[in-house]
């Protein structure tokens, strides 16, 4: 890919979800920057993971950049082999003229990100609730509000669960979820309707620590944090990791184009988005 290509998509990126707002654990931003140009390849194939398949397809579609969502690189590596699958998805792209770009905690904290999708789902439509941030709100360097980690939507009227498991199933074009009902104190499962749910993409339990809410909204939590939220008199909504996040890539992909097409970049380009990338776990 030509260098100029790479750098245009990376400050469209940062300019999407700037990578100040990831999470210190984090590992973001441009993680693996081919040798190879392809000065006549401008096309851009977004995923949720960077597997085989969507290495395999990156390949065959003549990608020159993957925006994978998940990094592809955690911590320090003391080698990079063939026999470590990551490893040689990482190693195939060099080969084939592909850089990796990840933003993942960035595009969760940004207004607009995959969070805020998540809480205009739940809520039923724009106008049907308040969003505030979950935790600490972050700020840029102007003093303007960025973004935070994490959700709490205030809904205007008052759901049952019922409702709220429809919404979470009809936005993440799921047919089943796993669901946590709150309990009363003599263990009785509680018919309360709910008005505030916490929304964290992705795994949660961790940023619903100490968090009221009527509902956690997640796609995963470990087991004993499931057991403490339904007795302490919270529900509970697990999807599945990544399906709390594909269905975002549609937007990413039109404010990636957009941005692209405002910063008059001059040759033509496309923005893809995997048909391989999938949830790693089926019900059977």
């Amino acid at each position: 890919m030509s260098s100029a290509f790479l750098k245009a998509v990376s400050a469209a990126m940062e300019r999407i979800a700037p990578l100040r707002l990831a999470e210190s654990f984090d590992n973001v931003g441009l993680l693996l920057e081919t040798p190879l140009k392809q000065i006549k390849r401008h096309r851009v194939m977004l995923t949720i993971d960077l597997t085989t398949a969507v290495v395999d397809e990156s390949i065959a579609a003549e990608a020159s950049l993957i925006v994978a969502y998940h990094p592809t690189i955690f911590g320090a590596l003391k080698s990079f082999t063939l026999g470590n699958p990551l490893q040689a998805s990482l190693l195939r792209c060099a080969a084939h003229g592909i850089s990796v770009y990840c933003p993942h905690t960035a595009l969760d904290c940004t207004w607009g990100g995959i969070n805020d999708w998540l809480a205009e789902g739940v809520m039923g439509g724009r106008m049907a609730g308040t969003v505030r941030p979950l935790q600490t709100e972050k700020f840029s360097p102007t003093g303007d509000s960025d973004g935070a980690l994490g959700r709490l939507v205030t809904l205007r009227t008052p759901a049952t669960m019922e409702i709220i498991e429809r919404r979470v199933k009809d936005h993440l074009k799921l047919s089943q979820i796993q669901v946590g009902y709150a309990t009363t104190k003599d263990g009785r499962k509680s018919s309360a309707v709910v008005e505030t749910i916490a929304i964290c993409a992705g795994s949660g339990g961790s940023v619903f620590a100490g968090k009221e809410a009527d509902v956690y909204f997640t796609g995963e939590m470990q087991h004993h944090e499931v057991l403490s939220a339904i007795a302490g008199g919270t529900n509970v909504i697990l999807c599945g990791h990544t399906n709390t996040e594909r269905g975002y890539l549609p937007i990413l992909a039109s404010k990636l184009e957009a941005q692209l097409d405002a910063a008059d970049y001059p040759q033509p380009f496309d923005v893809v988005i995997s048909t391989t990338d999938k949830h790693p776990l089926e019900f059977v």
